[in-house]
């Protein structure tokens, strides 16, 4: 029997209790009646009482004693009941602890196993970054000359933060000449998401990760995050870090590394700013123009 059997026994038990419990009381009232009834009766024999009155009155108490005498029995009949039915609710509820306890370990080990699964699964996808970018090309600096670079810059984003800011930026950098890879734009209909977020990594010269409460909890981001931590080690400066409604404790219980890193905040720099600074530190003079452009049109 599961523990939700058990729980509807129980509250069937708490049902019948309360039924006899309400009959007990009823008895209850009715012995009161008659014992009240036979008193009054005998209060009303005096020495005046003639014989055939007298003969009547007995024969009343007579009949109000043994109606009295039934409701006495069907109250030790409630009462057995009652007891009964305590003793099997007792062992129930005894029951239901044990088995409510051995559900929640259950579940606890169901859970257990989708976490170590999930553990499992970013460790290997990790793994398979690895082997990628290690045999995809051999070790340069970020500013030299590549043709194999060609997107400026990947957003590594969770999807909760698409429309409230990861969209803008996104436009915002396209409208000032910048290569981005973004999800939206970058993925096709019937595309390997693990295939083109691992081109999209290797092709990038920056990684813009939107840090948020979204973020830290999602595999993917994890997956991407990992895969640009693997090209920093490789390139140098890749991660640029974007703080968007999420506190430094947050960022710090997720990553020390990312948390130790200067990073521009949402709830201080607007999307235009951030597109700014971006635009400030890519390689060309072309990016640098723009950017100064850019910053002249929104100071005037």
């Amino acid at each position: 029997m599961s523990a939700e059997q058990t729980r509807r026994s129980l509250n069937q038990l708490d049902k019948d209790l309360s039924d006899l419990e309400k009959k007990l009381a009823d008895l209850a009232k009715k012995e009161a009646d008659k014992t009240k009834r036979i008193n009054d009766v005998q209060k009303s024999i005096t020495k005046n009482t003639s014989a055939s009155t007298m003969s009547s009155k007995l024969r009343q108490i007579q009949g109000y004693q043994n109606e009295l005498a039934r409701v006495v029995d069907d109250k030790a009949g409630i009462n057995k009941k009652i007891a009964e039915k305590r003793k099997k609710r007792a062992d129930t509820a005894v029951k239901l602890q044990r088995e409510e306890a051995a559900e929640t370990q259950k579940a606890k080990k169901a859970l257990q196993a989708i976490q170590n699964g999930y553990e499992q699964r970013i460790a290997d996808l990790s793994t398979q970054i690895t082997k990628q970018l290690s045999n995809a090309r051999p070790p340069h600096h970020l500013y030299e000359e590549s043709c194999y670079e060609e997107y400026d810059v990947f957003i590594s984003h969770a999807s909760e933060d698409k429309a409230e800011f990861a969209d803008a930026l996104c436009k915002e950098l396209e409208n000032s000449g910048v290569k981005v890879w973004y999800d939206a734009l970058s993925i096709g209909w019937g595309d390997s998401l693990r295939a083109k977020i691992d081109d999209g990594l290797k092709k990038s010269k920056f990684g813009i990760v939107v840090l948020s409460k979204d973020y830290i909890r999602k595999g993917w981001t994890q997956y991407e995050l990992d895969g640009l931590f693997q090209i920093e080690m490789t390139n140098g400066k890749t991660i640029l870090p974007v703080w968007h409604n999420i506190t430094k404790d947050e960022v710090q219980a997720f990553s020390p590394t990312l948390a130790g890193r200067k990073a521009l905040n949402t709830s201080m720099f607007s999307v235009q700013e951030i597109a700014n600074e971006l635009i400030k530190i890519l390689p060309g003079t072309s990016n640098t123009e723009v950017a100064e452009e850019m910053e002249n049109i929104s100071n005037g």
